[in-house]
């Protein structure tokens, strides 16, 4: 493995018109000296995605598309890599923007430490005051607690990072993402990787560019089904949970205790609601420095959607998903 290894770069993409094309260049326009193929594996938009898609593949050969009818990403991500056919295989969402050296950073970081996948930053970024406050509270630690990936720290071995550049080797031995995980599939596939005795690595020197959810609405389904496959993973990896993924729900359960007991019994309950709050308009002080003001103002709106929805989308996980992936097969991915 050197600074020319070829690699493939993989996309699932799902309505994603409104970041596509500039997802792709970001790809293409990449400061790598080596052989490179983009394979967008195309779920069944509702957009103009599938028409942007066919553009890119006709400006550039190096680009082709390969169905995904399930809309799945774990599908999609399987699909894209039996397609392709390089020995590193980049992950790129359609929404996220490469820094310009991050392929060429990754390999070189692939070569020097032995690991069989290395991530580096989700760095946030807002096109309007409440993508900006989101952004905010995805990259402050009252937002996301410790998770090097959102807010940085010191390269080093990872429980799991964000997107990926891997091994082929690695996803063949794994064979590939579970399709069963409908999110959490990044995590889940890392956690096999590290049972296997491979390395997962975090360095602060990738970094992605990373577009928020536009509404409360659209946050709040985001991090519910976040909460929900993550307690799927831990059901079915036993020992995968640590506090921070507790805290959420934790959090959730004294709030609305508090709420109650403060409702029906002694207002003294509505401390605990009450300091919760306090606790983050008091971190939304830092995160927001150098926002507009409105924007500012929402990021306690977006730190609350962020914790609650994930805490109940963890907390009413139905034990039956977990039960699904125990009896499901992964699906090969190997191309020969």
């Amino acid at each position: 493995m050197n600074a020319t290894t070829p690699v493939s770069v993989i996309m699932p993409v799902l309505n994603e018109e409104r970041h596509l094309r500039s997802s792709v260049r970001h790809i293409l326009e990449q400061e790598y000296d080596g052989e490179m193929e983009v394979v967008i594996a195309l779920g069944p938009s509702a957009d103009r995605t599938d028409e942007i898609a066919a553009e890119l593949v006709r400006e550039d050969p190096r680009v082709r598309t390969v169905p995904n009818p399930t809309g799945r990403t774990p599908a999609a991500l399987n699909a894209a890599i039996k397609a392709s056919s390089h020995p590193i295989v980049v992950r790129v969402d359609g929404h996220g923007m490469l820094s310009p050296n991050y392929i060429a950073t990754a390999v070189r970081l692939l070569a020097e430490t032995g690991a069989q996948n290395v991530g580096g930053i989700m760095h946030a970024e807002g096109e309007n005051d409440w993508e900006h406050a989101v952004a905010a509270a995805m990259t402050s630690k009252v937002g996301v607690g410790n998770a090097a990936f959102h807010t940085g720290g010191a390269a080093g071995p990872a429980e799991t990072v964000y997107l990926g550049v891997f091994r082929r080797e690695a996803l063949e031995r794994q064979d590939g993402y579970n399709e069963e995980f409908i999110r959490a599939q990044d995590w889940e596939l890392n956690f096999r990787i590290r049972e296997a005795g491979g390395l997962i690595w975090f360095s602060p020197e990738l970094r992605v560019q990373y577009r928020p959810r536009p509404s409360v609405r659209a946050l709040a389904k985001q991090y519910k089904d976040y909460g929900r496959w993550r307690h799927v993973v831990a059901r079915y990896h036993q020992g995968s949970i640590n506090l921070r993924y507790l805290a959420p729900p934790t959090a959730l359960c004294a709030i609305v205790a508090g709420a109650v007991v403060g409702a029906v019994l002694t207002p003294w309950g509505l401390v605990i609601p009450g300091g919760y709050l306090a606790a983050i308009v008091a971190g939304s002080v830092p995160a927001g420095r150098g926002l507009p003001l409105k924007a500012r103002l929402q990021i306690p709106v977006a730190l609350a959607t962020m914790h609650m929805s994930w805490g109940f989308g963890f907390l009413t996980s139905p034990r039956a998903l977990a039960k699904k992936v125990i009896a499901s097969r992964r699906p090969a991915v190997k191309t020969g």
